[in-house]
């Protein structure tokens, strides 16, 4: 059971060597293995501030991630850890710990900005770690946020690409989380108490002027009001005494600080509780799959030097994904026509009656698994497959009719065809024995069940394969009259005659039978493409409207604060996410 997910301690998700990142395969084998929905939550921060520690709280444990003794970074690259989610049981937690930024070692500042962009990228819940109070120092290590809008995309357009991708970021973005490791101040503003909510509200306000100085001071705060839908803060007091600190995972909880034992219980009840399942725009849950292959994605775009896109990254998932639901599908539909079909079938409406309803059942399959169907390009595949499928029943069931019933007519006909060459039937009276013993013969062959539905077909074809031994029978018949031999054949030829009639109605009935079984599916797939798409929709437009509703309070809040050219920008975001709500709101099926 996904439930039962096991890792001891963490393990390397994205590896950091000389400054190329590379997935980890172990860490993504494990992540196919999670088909429950995954709650990720990314810290990221300065080195040496603490970071580990506080991941392995949320995970439980006193020891996991690296917390390192000296003013070295230990943690690099990007590590994961999986875990059984403690509030919801149906639910995978997955806490990705990054490499502390800014070390000096590492002199590399595009890579710090690579790690910041892929833990914003792949994680629900964006925790940023610092130390001290929300200054200008704290804010200027927030550089990443600001050039993260030069280093992803949301689209892969490339008119008013930067309108687009601000006004999509925010749909794509996880909440935001700032934690404040040894905070010593009041929470105080203006001689009042205030929440550490307040706190980090306070300080993203902008300040009024156009000098480069006040761009650089409004630039990160303006970036993260704009793109991260949730805001939270939370300050913590030193966790113990200094002589503590260099081991403070072995550090009993005696000698701990009581008031950050209590903050840090209050951070790890609102992560477990608050922290949302990672979503893809259209309201697409990830598993443990779909985050293996954002992974790889983005670390591949990364790693040839393009810019990751977050739609490109949500249309190849799309790929992979509806592939294989086609594939989920088919096997579905193998599987329960081998258990409720025996051919050959008595009709072939019963054969079609079957296939209808595992259709049904495989394009559900399909449905479920499936999104982001580009132009139905996969739906159309799966109707394909399908249509195919069920032709070769068709045939299949005609040659095991057929097979069934040319061994019968043999065990049937077969002493017949005996006394024919013997000469029994040749004498006088001999055609009248003849055509007695036929039809006896008939008869029995008739009431013999599972001949299916090439019955009569294989007797006419077998009869009029016999046809020349009836002829010289009947003409060297010497008691009958040459004109009963007349009458016999005229009524040969009629019954003969009328046999091809039924056999060519029976034919066309058929035909017609196919016909209106693609005209079900069509409608069948129609039906729950409709269904399917509708719920797209809804999710889509909610999106648009949370989208909507976080921009038009920001754009009030930039109107209240007297910043009228950042509204302004703002209100080109807004129109862009009404008129692509409205595209949206239409949909091409089939």
């Amino acid at each position: 059971m996904e439930s039962e997910i096991h890792m001891p301690s963490p393990m390397c998700l994205i590896e950091n060597t000389d400054g190329q990142l590379r997935a980890n395969q172990g860490a993504l084998q494990i992540l196919s293995a999670i088909t429950q929905p995954v709650v990720v939550v990314a810290i990221v921060g300065l080195y040496r501030t603490g970071k580990s520690y506080l991941m392995n709280k949320l995970a439980g444990k006193e020891k996991g991630f690296s917390l390192g003794y000296t003013v070295q970074s230990h943690t690099k690259g990007i590590w994961m850890w999986c875990i059984p989610h403690p509030k919801k049981s149906d639910h995978t937690l997955i806490l990705l710990d990054t490499e502390g930024m800014g070390d000096v070692e590492k002199g590399n500042k595009q890579n710090d900005c690579w790690i910041f962009a892929l833990a914003i990228l792949l994680s629900s819940t964006f925790v940023y770690n610092s130390i001290g109070t929300i200054n200008q120092q704290a804010m200027d290590q927030l550089h990443f946020v600001t050039e993260l809008t030069q280093r992803i995309r949301a689209r892969s357009s490339t008119t008013d690409s930067k309108v687009e991708d601000s006004a999509n970021f925010v749909g794509f973005f996880p909440n935001f989380v700032w934690t404040l490791r040894d905070f010593s101040l009041a929470l105080e503003a203006d001689g009042k108490p205030i929440t550490a909510d307040e706190y980090l509200e306070n300080s993203l306000k902008l300040r009024q002027g156009t000098d480069e100085k006040t761009e650089n001071f409004n630039e990160p705060r303006l970036c993260i009001r704009k793109f991260f839908p949730n805001k939270k803060c939370f300050i913590f007091d030193r966790p113990a005494q200094r002589k503590f600190l260099i081991h403070l995972e072995h550090v009993k909880e005696e000698n701990m600080n009581p008031e950050f034992l209590e903050q840090e219980a209050e951070f790890c009840s609102y992560i477990f509780n608050n922290s949302e399942a990672k979503t893809l725009s259209g309201g697409i849950t990830v598993n443990g799959p779909r985050l293996r292959n954002l992974v790889l994605t983005y670390v591949n775009a990364i790693s040839s030097g393009d810019l990751p896109c977050m739609e490109n990254a949500v249309l190849a998932l799309a790929q992979i994904e509806n592939s294989a639901a086609v594939q989920k599908a088919i096997a579905h539909y193998d599987q329960q026509m081998s258990q409720k079909v025996k051919l050959p079938t008595d009709t072939l409406q019963e054969l079609l009656d079957l296939h209808r309803i595992t259709e049904r059942e495989a394009i559900d399959v399909f449905m479920k698994n499936s999104f982001r169907d580009v132009d139905q390009h996969f739906q159309k595949e799966l109707a394909a497959e399908l249509d195919v499928k069920r032709n070769n029943f068709c045939e299949k069931n005609e040659k095991e009719s057929s097979d069934r019933c040319t061994a019968l007519l043999q065990d049937i006909f077969g002493p017949l065809e005996k006394e024919v060459k013997q000469g029994i039937y040749s004498k006088p009276g001999g055609y009248r024995l003849f055509y007695q013993k036929n039809k006896e013969l008939k008869e029995k062959y008739y009431q013999e069940p599972g001949k299916g539905i090439q019955a009569d077909e294989i007797l006419k074809r077998y009869l009029d394969s016999k046809e020349d031994v009836t002829q010289a029978l009947l003409l060297t018949d010497q008691s009958l009259t040459e004109k009963e031999k007349d009458i016999e054949v005229e009524r040969i030829k009629a019954e003969a005659a009328e046999k091809a009639k039924e056999m060519l109605q029976e034919y066309q009935k058929r035909n017609e039978q196919i016909l209106q079984e693609k005209a079900k599916s069509y409608e069948e797939f129609l039906k729950q493409a409709m269904v399917k798409m509708e719920k797209d929709r809804a999710e889509l437009m909610a999106e648009h409207q949370r989208m909507l509703t976080f921009k038009l309070l920001e754009q009030q809040k930039l109107l209240n604060e007297g910043f009228k050219e950042e509204s302004q920008k703002l209100a080109k975001e807004i129109q862009y996410i009404k008129e692509n709500a409205k595209k949206s709101s239409g949909c091409n099926i089939l």
